[in-house]
């Protein structure tokens, strides 16, 4: 009989301890409700700072410290934590008098059960007499590509108060951006505001560290409100909507409020590394550039006009300087003493001098036996060359100069040959360097011009290069040959450049489209338009001259657009800076993708400030995506419909 019972009782743990929805029961849809608060929600005269809120069922918080937004910021970070049926916040800041409190716990409250989302929820009360119930919201977006900003805080204060207090006080209230780049800042008083971005690397609250990502905008925030209404929908199952009812709300304004997210260009100058990569090149890199190239002064060699070629960055940032005479390359350690234009503690640019010690990667012994290696392995090739009746060479050729060339296989009509090498160039035969084109079955020789450097060098070194392009009055659907003799290009270090050749066809004008942008709606004089591929990198640009910008020679294929305003006219975005109260250039992008075909010509008219900024950018070229809204997933309205059962009526929403 014992054993009976045992069995019968073995059965009744094991069906207990199963898993999953009983057969024919419902399942939990309804969102956990708050049923009290301690203080109350909307309390006025508290002091007490910790709070306790309490719900109808177990729930869950996720990442209370990324989606928890406190307001006004909390310097030392309070304490969130859930507790079953309940969470408690513990903060540890001192209560401002006459100060509403707000604790934004976004969409990170859920059941424990089925992950019902409660919704957006925002808990209050105040240290005075009365709530502030305002809202401001909007977007923050990068000022360069107009990519949604997420995580970044935005922060209000008094319109009456200096700008400067951005770079002391923390804000007054503040909000933090979704994935979609919005904001809404809550609990905020009738009045008016400077609104600002920071992405608040040291949790301070103010802009106190240089190269943190601000935005900020002349526009005076002042909230407002009005009645308004929207239509919800109500899902029968994931498919089908059930009904659309209209629902009153109170509408708080403005709710469109764009910020424009940079990091200022460096102003302070320093070096950050001074090396030798390679026994011949010494480079210096600096935080930002400046017009006169640092001193060097030698301490364990001698320099004299023809031992150093130097070379600059275009922005004179990085400082090459290729050593030509053979016993400083061959010698391991170099000391000099540098002087060079750098920030002091104050911001202001002095004199600064530095000693510093270079050392090549590998010393000269090992350079040494690394070549005797291969002299040798050289000799017995040509051992075995020999004994095999093969052509023996009796003189080691030196080391050639490498150039890499960028030729495709298939050229635009205005495209160009580039050619880099890997050291300064010292000569150019162009009386080696040859392209020809074939006419019917025969080959004539074309005419060429050289085109834009593409690295610029300093003044006493103008005519050193390493990279040139080459260019031809292209003949369309016409084969080409780029022909390299021996020896057409010589560096430097007398290194010469090896035989080289490579057809390649000029592709037909029937391949091609042709764009002509007209633009509106700015009153920048410079515009500069992009076409953009589908990875948001640029592809093809043009200034637009006389409000249209033309592209030509386009493949087929889609196309975004992204246009500037060069208000300096230096053919390049620049970046805003704060302490001049000057703006990012403006950044704009046409809303939809553009399809080019073969022998068309597309115009289309771009109103650039026709579409609001933060829905400018065309989803398919976003990469900063919104996270999946949480919602409640209607699994009794599938599963009555699989069943084919009438859904109960208490649990129709």
């Amino acid at each position: 009989m014992k054993k009976i019972l045992l069995f019968i009782m073995l059965i009744c743990l094991t069906g207990c301890a199963r898993m999953g929805q009983p057969d024919g029961g419902w399942f939990d849809e309804t969102p956990p409700r708050v049923v009290s608060s301690s203080p109350g929600d909307g309390s006025t005269n508290v002091s007490d700072r910790k709070v306790i809120i309490n719900f109808d069922e177990f729930i869950k918080l996720d990442n209370p410290n990324e989606k928890v937004i406190i307001s006004p910021p909390q310097i030392e970070q309070a304490e969130i934590k859930s507790q079953g049926k309940r969470i408690v916040v513990a903060l540890k800041d001192s209560l401002k008098p006459n100060t509403t409190y707000t604790i934004d716990f976004s969409d990170a409250i859920s059941d424990n059960n089925e992950g019902n989302p409660m919704g957006n929820y925002t808990y209050s009360f105040s240290t005075g007499e009365s709530i502030d119930s305002m809202e401001v919201s909007g977007y923050v977006v990068e000022a360069n590509n107009m990519e949604p900003v997420k995580g970044i805080l935005v922060g209000l204060y008094d319109s009456n108060s200096d700008k400067d207090l951005f770079k002391s006080e923390p804000f007054m209230r503040v909000s933090r951006t979704d994935g979609r780049g919005r904001f809404v800042i809550k609990g905020v008083a009738s009045g008016s505001y400077r609104i600002y971005a920071l992405y608040d690397t040291d949790g301070d609250f103010h802009l106190t560290q240089r190269g943190e990502k601000i935005a900020f905008t002349d526009q005076i925030v002042v909230p407002s409100f009005k009645p308004d209404i929207r239509q919800d929908t109500i899902w029968a199952d994931s498919l089908h909507i059930a009904s659309i009812k209209q629902t009153g709300y109170t509408h708080f304004l403005p709710d469109d409020i764009v910020l424009r997210a940079f990091s200022e260009e460096p102003d302070e100058r320093y070096l950050m590394k001074t090396q030798r990569t390679e026994p011949e090149l010494i480079t210096m890199a600096f935080s930002c550039g400046h017009e006169e190239l640092p001193r060097l002064r030698p301490l364990n060699f001698r320099l004299d006009d023809n031992s150093m070629i130097v070379e600059t960055s275009l922005k004179k940032d990085t400082v090459l300087y290729w050593l030509r005479d053979t016993a400083l390359i061959n010698q391991d350690t170099l000391r000099l003493e540098t002087q060079y234009w750098a920030t002091d503690t104050t911001g202001v640019l002095q004199i600064t001098t530095d000693t510093v010690e270079l050392i090549p990667r590998f010393s000269h012994a090992k350079r040494m036996r690394d070549k005797e290696k291969q002299l040798e392995q050289w000799q017995k090739k040509q051992e075995r060359a020999e004994k095999a009746g093969r052509k023996v060479e009796y003189v080691r050729p030196g080391e050639a100069l490498e150039p890499k060339y960028t030729l495709p296989s298939e050229l635009d009509p205005d495209g160009f040959i580039t050619i880099n090498f890997p050291a300064p160039v010292e000569a150019i035969d162009t009386s080696r360097v040859h392209i020809y084109a074939r006419h019917d079955s025969l080959w004539y020789k074309v005419a060429y011009r050289q085109i834009h450097p593409q690295l610029t060098t300093d003044q006493q070194t103008i005519e050193k290069r390493r990279s040139i392009c080459l260019q031809a009055a292209w003949i369309p659907n016409t084969e080409y040959s780029f022909e390299a003799d021996s020896a057409a290009f010589t560096d430097i270090y007398n290194r010469v450049s090896q035989k080289y050749k490579k057809g390649f066809r000029v592709r037909a004008d029937e391949e091609y489209g042709s764009l002509f942008v007209n633009i509106s709606g700015s009153n920048d004089s410079r515009i500069i338009v992009q076409l953009l591929n589908e990875q948001d990198k640029v592809v093809r640009e043009s200034k637009a001259e006389n409000g249209t910008a033309e592209f030509y020679y386009l493949l087929p294929d889609n196309y975004y657009m992204r246009a500037y305003a060069d208000n300096n006219g230096n053919g390049e975005w620049d970046s805003g800076i704060y302490d001049q109260q000057q703006q990012p250039e403006m950044v704009y992008y046409y809303p939809k993708s553009i399809t080019i075909r073969e022998l068309w010509d597309l115009s289309e008219n771009w109103n650039l400030t026709a579409t609001p900024a933060y829905r400018q950018k065309p989803y398919d070229i976003t990469k900063q995506r919104a996270e999946e809204k949480k919602n409640v997933r209607n699994l009794n309205a599938e599963r009555a419909r699989k069943l084919g059962k009438q859904l109960p009526d208490y649990l129709q929403r």
